[in-house]
């Protein structure tokens, strides 16, 4: 199997619209939350969400080609481009073998910004259906991962990856199976989403899994704290670009981390509702470790899921303390949604990031909104309460998991050659 290595990051989120305006954001432990402004949300039960702010797609892209894309493919277009920049990929187009260049690209919910907005208008018209032409590219998942392509004319795999809030993890995973592999030498990968929308915050409320804390909007996403009541929901995109290592050699490109193993498994449970035991939770823990040839002593920090939800939370530090035994009490483990929200299928991407900016800077970021513990929350363990943490990271683990019982985990080591 060939190795594979982190190359190039692009980031766009709540707390900062670019890598380093990210890693800023995660060091303060800011808070993205704020009230809703992409609509009225006065008669929602939900009223605020940590949405990307200072975002004007025509400063950042070709304004005709803006206006053909949903809010998620913008994302992932701003996204992908900082990645392929910090990679040198741009500066190298004719040289490199664009056939054996993908993309591998994920989105858990895709264009709802277009959909409802053309359904919209056509309630509120004559009857007639005059839709937009561009409605369908919009609203389809795979146009961002075919735009990237189109954009630089990258003709090795492309396709997107859906599963829910595991999606962008799933991403990083397939990419990095078809590196080592051998199928490709580089693969532009991560996730976009952009569902705080009438339809998003409505059908999120419905099912009673967001928070409803309007009058303390900013500490409502609140991962471990007992008086935790439910994710806020966030958007934006996070751009990884992962690549043969003796690829990335040749070409002089500087290496962030190795991504050592990853793996994917179902709850088989329920709908939406995690397993109380986490049995499968522990399961992709151990895969990943597995494949990745490492110990669970060896790991120094997780990046959980850690949604803020009553169930979710618990279930997944018992599969923890299940896969790692006494060495969970050594690691650091944090939930960056206390600071992004929940950005559904781009969230194992932007939190990839954050380990891979955890581990290139020497510091834990923190579980901010921490007030009160929980008796079902072992005190022992290290969840790295409201400020971050220096620490040096050798190996850093991302999980995310997906209504539907998807569940996916990625390890990240620092290179050594």
């Amino acid at each position: 199997m060939k190795r594979v290595v982190v190359t190039g990051l692009g980031a766009i989120t709540p707390i900062g619209n670019n890598i380093q305006a990210y890693l800023e954001g995660l060091q303060q432990g800011i808070s993205g939350a704020n009230l809703i402004t992409r609509f009225d949300a006065t008669q929602f039960k939900t009223q605020f969400a940590c949405e990307v702010k200072n975002f004007i797609p025509d400063e950042l892209l070709d304004k005709k080609e803006a206006r053909k894309m949903d809010l998620f493919t913008q994302f992932a277009m701003v996204a992908a481009e900082e990645a392929v920049v910090d990679a040198g990929i741009n500066q190298q187009l004719e040289q490199l073998d664009l056939d054996r260049i993908g993309v591998v690209w994920g989105s858990g919910i895709g264009g709802l910004h277009s959909l409802e907005k053309e359904i919209e208008e056509f309630i509120l018209g004559n009857g007639t259906p005059r839709y937009n032409p561009f409605m369908i590219p919009k609203m389809i998942i795979d146009i961002a991962a075919g735009l990237i392509s189109i954009k630089y004319g990258f003709r090795g795999i492309n396709y997107a990856t859906v599963s829910a809030c595991a999606t962008s993890g799933q991403s990083v995973a397939n990419a990095f199976d078809h590196i080592r592999l051998g199928k490709n030498n580089i693969i532009i990968t991560g996730g976009s989403e952009a569902a705080i929308t009438k339809v998003g915050i409505g059908g999120f409320n419905a099912m009673k899994a967001m928070s409803t804390r309007n009058d303390d909007y900013k500490t409502a996403s609140r991962p471990y704290d007992s008086e935790r009541d439910g994710f806020v929901l966030g958007e934006g995109a996070g751009a990884l670009v992962l690549e043969e290592l003796e690829h990335a050699q040749k070409r002089g490109a500087k290496i962030y981390a190795e991504v050592m193993g990853s793996a994917c498994t179902s709850d088989a449970y329920h709908m939406t509702a995690p397993h109380p035991e986490g049995i499968s939770v522990s399961n992709v823990m151990k895969l990943a470790l597995e494949e990745a040839q490492l110990t669970p002593e060896q790991v120094d920090y997780v990046n959980v899921h850690g949604t803020s939800t009553p169930l979710g939370d618990v279930a997944e530090l018992k599969a923890i303390q299940k896969v790692f035994g006494e060495s969970a009490y050594r690691m650091n483990i944090s939930s960056t949604k206390s600071m992004t929200g929940h950005l559904l299928g781009a969230a194992g991407a932007i939190e990839s990031i954050a380990c891979i900016l955890a581990m290139n800077h020497h510091f834990v970021p923190p579980t901010i909104n921490h007030f009160n513990d929980d008796p079902e929350i072992d005190p022992k363990l290290n969840l790295t309460f409201n400020q971050m943490q220096e620490r040096e990271i050798n190996v850093a683990m991302s999980n995310t998991f997906g209504f539907g019982g998807h569940n996916s985990t990625v390890i990240f080591k620092r290179f050594e050659n």
